[in-house]
């Protein structure tokens, strides 16, 4: 049997983050990514919808050290139909653009922003 024949497909990436409230603002209002309802687990935390079945989850610990924050070691990235509007419509929402738009050597365009603990967040451009 070959194990990839199980798989169905991406569910979920989970961050741990310092200031839940201030993340679901970054997730949920200026990344318009709808809250979907969460089950009661014992820790607070957040779901978000960011289409096709894959969702965000934040997981609240005040205490955390993110180790890699301010690195793009660890990242994530969504596909955008128009880099340039989501730039100027980011800036208007006073989010820190931290690697402007330019083309990666396969041609596809990319730009860098970062979340309020410090995750980057990579937009693509085909």
């Amino acid at each position: 049997m070959e194990i990839k024949s199980l798989f169905k497909g991406f569910n979920h990436y989970a961050i741990e983050v310092r200031n839940l409230a201030l993340s679901i603002d970054f997730y949920r209002d200026i990344l318009q990514f709808p809250l979907l309802q969460r089950p009661e687990f014992d820790f607070s935390g957040a779901w978000f919808d960011i289409g096709d079945g894959q969702q965000i989850h934040l997981i609240e610990n005040r205490d955390v050290h993110i180790t890699l924050a301010g690195s793009r070691a660890l990242h994530f990235a969504f596909d955008v139909s128009d880099l340039v509007v989501l730039k100027s419509y980011l800036m208007d929402k006073g989010v820190l653009i931290t690697k402007d738009i330019k083309t990666r050597p396969d041609g596809v365009l990319q730009m860098f922003i970062m979340d309020p603990d410090g995750y980057y967040i990579e937009f693509t451009q085909l």
